[in-house]
């Protein structure tokens, strides 16, 4: 696990986030159901530059008492098919 996977593992554990939920958004053939287990795995082996930039949007949300499963959705719509 490389720094990253371990900082958005522990951030989500720490907001309660279940990593079974599991979103329902569209993508070209239609309904998809993607899990946040899978929005974790797909953001461990994203490059470098989309990490830091989840990681910054996360950092944000948390400051204002916002909910991160918002943002969590707002990716899976990003891998959708």
């Amino acid at each position: 696990m490389s720094g990253f996977d371990k900082w958005f593992v522990t951030f989500l554990n720490e907001k309660g986030v279940d990593f079974e939920e599991t979103f329902e958004v569209m993508g070209p053939s239609g309904v998809n159901f993607i899990p946040v287990g899978c929005i974790v795995e797909l953001a461990a082996s994203a490059p470098d530059h989309e990490q830091r930039a989840i990681k910054s949007t996360c950092v944000k949300i948390d400051f204002v008492n916002g909910d991160v499963r918002h943002f969590l959705k707002h990716l899976a719509t990003a891998v959708a098919r």
